[in-house]
């Protein structure tokens, strides 16, 4: 499965810096730090969040709401037919079918997600309508695409790649039509963000686990698991894991220990090391967390070695890792 590392060519940072606007950066605490000049400022998920920060900067920039950054950000990562984690070229389920979550929510506590959606470019789009014409939180599979077609989306033309195919057969035959879980099967895309005016939205996209069982969900539309946005204390998000996220309600957990004093730094810390108490096979698989306080405060922390993520901030959008808890 290709890795969102080759999307785009991963960032190097020495121990110790300082970068324009960006934060300093530190042997111990690398990540507890505040980014100075504190509105607006984006943060996501991975290389792939680099253009994704791009999109949602424009928004930002130009006085927009950070509910449109979230929404247009992850766009561009979910209409990128090379990317196997997010979107319509996403590594299928075992039946071989490609099958889509999404999350969204606004700065007054609104929100709206997609689950098992096929055949439609923007689940995050469609997760907004939800949020926005329906009663409801939540639409999931055949419920969801009628939706979708009901509020002008339409079916896209776009089928599994013949790349994609010859490998969903190889993993048929190598994998016994098992669901592997591993460090290196995980991704999605996170994004949290802070417009001029101070507010905070939060959204999430992918394709999930590759192939899963037709029918699984991960934490990614969930909201307090995948991402959760309080415009009283911040946002969090997630990546790696789904069913690890969802076991300890990661993002929640993120904001809540944020409204209770913790910095986002170590606000992500304990929830991954609340994962590595509860869950013992933890450093058989991968999750990381970001997180985002109403003063501009960031965290980013991960299980182990890999995890990186884009800062968008005083005009800068730059790639960098992030600490993680497993040293071996």
């Amino acid at each position: 499965m290709t890795s969102r590392r080759d999307f785009i060519k991963k960032s190097a940072f020495a121990s110790a810096f300082v970068l324009g606007g960006l934060p300093k950066f530190g042997k111990a605490k690398a990540l507890t730090y505040s980014t100075n000049v504190r509105k607006p400022i984006v943060l996501s998920t991975w290389g792939h969040g680099i253009p994704a920060n791009d999109a949602a900067w424009k928004v930002l920039s130009s006085g927009g709401r950070a509910l449109d950054a979230v929404e247009q950000g992850v766009m561009v990562t979910e209409a990128d037919p090379k990317n196997t984690s997010v979107g319509l070229g996403g590594t299928p389920d075992r039946d071989g079918h490609v099958t889509l979550d999404a999350s969204i929510m606004d700065e007054k506590g609104n929100a709206g997600s997609v689950a098992f959606l096929e055949h439609i470019l923007h689940p995050i789009s469609v997760a907004r309508a939800v949020m926005e014409k329906t009663p409801h939180v939540m639409l999931v599979g055949e419920g969801a695409y009628q939706f979708a077609l009901e509020n002008g989306f339409k079916r896209s033309a776009q089928e599994m790649s013949p790349e994609m195919k010859v490998a969903w057969e190889k993993w048929k035959t190598e994998n016994h039509y098992q669901p592997v879980i591993d460090k290196n099967n995980h991704d999605t895309i996170g994004m949290v963000a802070m417009d001029a005016n101070g507010d905070v939205s939060g959204s999430c996209t992918t394709s999930g686990l590759g192939w899963k069982i037709r029918g699984r969900v991960g934490d990614s539309p969930i909201i307090g698991a995948g991402m959760y946005a309080d415009n009283e204390v911040g946002a969090a998000c997630a990546t790696g894991l789904g069913e690890a996220v969802i076991k300890i309600c990661g993002s929640h957990l993120i904001v809540e220990l944020m409204r209770n004093g913790k910095t986002p730094q170590e606000a992500c810390e304990e929830a991954v090391k609340r994962i590595a108490k509860k869950q013992s096979n933890y450093k058989t698989f991968q999750v990381g967390f970001l997180a985002l306080n109403k003063n501009g405060d960031i965290g980013a922390y991960a299980i182990g070695k890999g995890f990186n993520y884009a800062l968008a901030v005083n005009g800068e959008n730059k790639l960098f890792d992030s600490d993680y808890l497993v040293k071996e």
